[in-house]
């Protein structure tokens, strides 16, 4: 086995396609046409030749025939999704924060697949960005071996329940979470059920819901059933969800994942005739704006995401900031609560 560090050459110096070449056993130039994706090159050997470069962290740069910049002013941001206005105030955050800094954001969806991030993180690092910001604290170990061998500033954002490739600025999920279970128990809630969307690829709503489980548990209440559905997060998913819920449980209260999923149960509800929250109570998490439009105001948990991507860019951007102490910006989160539980 290589005992190379990956990313750099025994001497330290950044890897090379004559690098790939040597590890591939093929020549220079068919590691050209395979990065260039130019010219007849077998699946077997294509394939040889990309294995190599990510087992030594080498990434092709796209600009090697004309800007001779080390990094051009660019930002490569994934998010998980944008069928809500989470990650989409994060972007503005983030978009206000570089153009202060005369920097331009790109920006991919994973729709919560690391693997699909994987490979937006592959191509944004082909155009030598400034930095990137990745959402969450859960990557694949190829991700985390290209963020090493580029040697760019990186801020994870939205979570701080785990340890960050360089600097996480987010919230504790997992507090809020307890949070949340505590106030329901506050409150006299004892049989408890659990409604989430994206087949658990959300990895900090189940942070959240570990947590809060942990405490409805520890005094002896009961997560009566829980529910996590494919699909995306909706309204219509939520009312959906809801139903279910309620047929096969009989729950006192319901924990929604994030705030669609509880609109569209206090919609069921509604239209049900079951009241909130004497027959029920249902919270969510994020503390979106529509929420102020509904016939009964919601209880759930606030995120501050503008601010969130604001100093996430900031960190990426200017070299001469430094890390949060500990590489850690908590911003808290705020209870709101509504006349639902």
């Amino acid at each position: 086995m290589s005992t190379k560090q990956f990313g750099k050459t025994k001497a330290g110096t950044r890897v090379t396609m004559h690098d790939v070449a040597a590890r591939a056993g093929v020549s220079q130039m068919t590691v050209s046409r395979v990065m260039r994706d130019a010219g007849a090159i077998s699946p077997e050997v294509r394939k040889k030749v990309v294995k190599a470069a990510a087992e030594i962290g080498y990434v092709h740069n796209r600009l090697a025939g004309g800007m001779r910049t080390t990094t051009t002013p660019l930002v490569g941001v994934v998010v998980p999704t944008l069928q809500n206005r989470v990650f989409t105030e994060v972007l503005t955050g983030i978009s206000d924060a570089l153009a202060t800094q005369g920097i331009r954001p790109v920006f991919g969806v994973s729709e919560y697949s690391l693997e699909a991030e994987e490979a937006l993180v592959l191509d944004f690092l082909s155009w030598r960005p400034r930095g990137l910001v990745l959402a969450g604290l859960e990557h694949t170990d190829t991700v985390r071996q290209m963020i090493a061998a580029a040697d760019i500033r990186v801020s994870e954002v939205m979570d701080m329940d785990g340890d960050p490739i360089m600097a996480s600025f987010g919230v504790s999920q997992a507090e809020a979470g307890r949070d949340m279970a505590r106030h329901m128990l506050d409150r006299g809630y004892r049989r408890i059920a659990y409604a989430a969307s994206q087949g658990g690829r959300d990895k900090r709503a189940g942070k959240r819901f570990e947590a809060f489980a942990a405490v409805i548990r520890d005094a002896g209440g009961q997560i009566v059933d829980d529910i996590t559905a494919e699909d995306p997060s909706s309204l219509v998913l939520g009312r959906q969800l809801t139903g279910t819920l309620l047929a096969r449980s009989c729950p006192d209260a319901i924990y929604f994942s994030n705030d669609d999923l509880a609109g569209g149960g206090l919609m069921h509800c509604l239209a049900e005739g079951i009241s909130v929250p004497k027959d029920v109570a249902l919270a969510g998490f994020n503390g979106l704006s529509f929420l102020e439009a509904l016939p009964q105001r919601i209880t759930t948990t606030a995120t501050p995401r503008y601010e969130i991507g604001r100093d996430a860019a900031l960190f990426v951007a200017d070299p001469s900031r430094p890390a949060p102490d500990g590489g850690r910006q908590d911003f808290g989160t705020r209870l709101i609560v509504g006349n639902t539980t």
